[in-house]
């Protein structure tokens, strides 16, 4: 299945529905039934009917259906959040007593949901430097269950030997779920190196346009049914069908967005991997990278996450910098259209509300490039670093 297949057409039955182009919005709660033959039927199947908008949605669909052929997953299901998918993908696997082993830094609310969350109802976790596969299997004991994977992360870009981690979990009985939200399914497949359930916030590069709050977690038909079964229809944090619509058409541009993106990006690394303001790089696509030939492996393109480390004498330095950016807007989030900056002193800092990740320097400025022209982005960034 190609593509430009997946993208325009797959899932899109546009016979029935007058042969629009554009999919419709099935703005409906609930579904009507013939007989209560058919009612019933719809009820023992309410992932592959359309029941209630909260199993499953027609407009919904569609976009599960290219995103897990994207994937090249059999099944997925879209969410709220990326927050969401993940979470629901973690508590269909564990239950009370069970253990799991997580990378060291993963992103902030997954921590927070195997630390705080799922360790009050008794699911240990342990984080490991997940850059050696060695530390997966010193961790893993008659408990675990389950293996937490995030890559790269998305501030340092610490990858895992997907390939490596999934047969040793394989070998135990033990389940895998990978965030795959930095490389996109263009420039990583998890799941065809043995992962077992991929998840994604697709508020970033899946959508594209920064107007979209949205998770998706793909997997064989068989986990996904669990997962619809337990955490989906009882959590209830579901994609909204307008949403799914924005998606879908967010989702047609993917290849090119990236490619330009990948382009721009190239560019902005080179120039700050020469700047004498910049003391480091993190991109798994940095020269001196130390896992260079991991990335040269198992990715097989760049995106517009990186995240710089700067020569500033302190924090009031590198908030000159970032207030000096004009063209990189101050947020949180990325993967849109625009280019963004975000201080990691402005959340993390002494008196900010949360805590850095461990070994997470307060001098890290995480850029999003977006689809600027590179010369504009670059002019900007040397404004910034006069402030220095």
């Amino acid at each position: 299945m190609d593509l430009s297949w997946i993208l325009n057409h797959l899932g899109e039955d546009r016979e029935r529905y007058f042969g629009a182009v554009a999919p419709p919005i099935v703005q409906s709660s609930i579904f009507a039934f013939p007989s209560v033959a058919a009612m019933r039927a719809g009820f023992r199947d309410q992932l592959g009917s359309h029941v209630y908008t909260r199993g499953n949605n027609p407009t919904v669909e569609i976009l599960r259906k290219k995103v897990a052929a994207l994937e090249g997953a059999e099944d997925c299901l879209m969410f709220g959040s990326g927050a969401a998918a993940m979470s629901a993908g973690v508590i269909a696997c564990v239950t009370g007593g069970d253990h799991v082993v997580c990378v060291a830094r993963p992103y902030s609310w997954t921590r927070a949901l195997l630390q705080d969350l799922l360790g009050r109802f008794g699911v240990a976790t342990s984080f490991v430097d997940g850059t050696d596969v060695a530390n997966f299997e010193a961790a893993i004991n008659d408990r675990t269950r389950l293996i937490v994977l995030e890559s790269p992360n998305s501030m340092t870009f610490e990858q895992q030997d997907l390939a490596a981690v999934a047969a040793i979990a394989r070998a135990r009985g033990i389940r895998t779920i990978c965030d795959n939200s930095y490389a996109t399914p263009l420039n990583q497949s998890p799941i065809a190196l043995g992962i077992d359930l991929v998840a994604h916030s697709a508020t970033k590069y899946l959508n594209g346009h920064s107007d979209v709050v949205a998770g998706a977690l793909c997997g064989t038909a068989a986990l996904i049914r669990d997962v619809f079964r337990g955490p989906y229809m009882t959590l209830g944090a579901i994609l909204a069908p307008h949403d799914a619509w924005l998606m879908i058409r967010g989702l047609r541009t993917l290849p090119i967005r990236m490619q330009r993106i990948a382009a721009t990006t190239g560019k902005v690394l080179a120039f700050l991997q020469a700047h004498p303001r910049v003391r480091r790089v993190y991109s798994p696509h940095a020269s001196g990278n130390p896992q260079w030939g991991l990335s040269d492996r198992q990715l097989s393109g760049a995106s517009g996450l990186l995240t710089i480390e700067l020569h500033a004498p302190d924090i009031a330095a590198i908030e000159r910098f970032c207030d000096g950016l004009t063209r990189f807007l101050m947020t949180v989030s990325w993967g849109g259209y625009e280019s963004l900056a975000f201080p990691v002193c402005a959340v993390f800092a002494a008196d900010a509300p949360m805590h850095p990740p461990h070994g997470v320097p307060l001098t890290l400025v995480r850029l999003s490039i977006g689809l600027e022209e590179p010369d504009v982005l670059i002019a900007d960034l040397e404004s910034a670093f006069a402030r220095l």
